[in-house]
């Protein structure tokens, strides 16, 4: 059942991508569903505490990650502008 439930979610978020991109463009609406891939990461770190007993240092070098995804994402939504 969590497959499935997986399964639709996946679908829908799909849906809407598709339909983004045919109003937006499609490097902007590619830009926003690959925005997925940074949630997934914020609840890995956030929610589920992945990182927890990682080696010192470690925060700086998220922090990092997080922020070249962002501005990754951000330069993708600009080439489609």
């Amino acid at each position: 059942m969590v497959g499935l439930l997986g399964g639709l979610i996946w679908g829908v978020g799909n849906s809407f991508n598709l339909i983004a991109a045919g109003k937006a463009g499609a490097a902007i609406s590619y830009g926003l569903g690959q925005g997925a891939t940074l949630v997934a990461a914020l609840w890995g770190v956030f929610i589920w505490k992945e990182f927890k007993s990682a080696p010192k240092g470690t925060n700086g070098l998220l922090l990092l990650m997080f922020v070249c995804f962002i501005a990754g994402l951000w330069m993708l939504i600009l080439a489609g502008g």
